[in-house]
């Protein structure tokens, strides 16, 4: 009987991961040069009520990372379940004209916030922890918006409603 360990399974662990349905999330800010930047999250939560603080997390290989590990702000979108083409977008690493087409306005420091999400959490950033192969920011919500609808849900791989 062998008493070495067996080697960690990341596929594995990530599909079982998959396995806890989440909302799915557009987080933006702006670059040094005042350019929209966003991509797709899965890893946000709530932390506080008081203060209202929330927290995602970006992989230290995503294309925005450099942003990210620098910016002051930013804000969270939850997305609505008529939204997966929207996350598509964002979720892939190119093109940089993800905004041409989408009217933003500016929120809290100027962060792009996209038109007709189910809600939108406009931070300052708090803190900033590693986290392995991730960072994980914690921001401090300035402001919130919420509208009517049901969000987008991921879950095992692919987008779904509530039913």
């Amino acid at each position: 009987m062998s008493t070495a360990p067996r080697p960690f399974d990341s596929l594995a662990f990530r599909n079982a991961l998959g396995s806890f349905p989440t909302g799915v999330t557009i987080v933006t800010t702006r670059d040094e040069q005042g350019q929209p930047v966003g991509m797709t999250v899965s890893s946000f939560n709530s932390v506080s009520l008081e203060p209202p603080l929330v927290l995602w997390s970006i992989a230290k290989t995503a294309n925005c990372f450099d942003v990210f590990e620098r910016t002051d702000h930013f804000a969270i979108h939850v997305l609505k379940e008529d939204q997966h083409a929207l996350s598509d977008l964002f979720g892939r690493p190119s093109p940089d004209d993800k905004f041409d087409q989408l009217p933003l306005a500016n929120g809290v420091a100027n962060s792009p916030i996209l038109p007709d999400c189910g809600a939108v959490f406009e931070c300052t950033l708090e803190h900033r922890y590693a986290g392995g192969d991730h960072i994980i920011l914690v921001g401090r919500v300035q402001q919130f918006a919420v509208s009517a609808g049901n969000p987008l849900v991921f879950h095992a791989g692919l987008y779904r409603g509530l039913k």
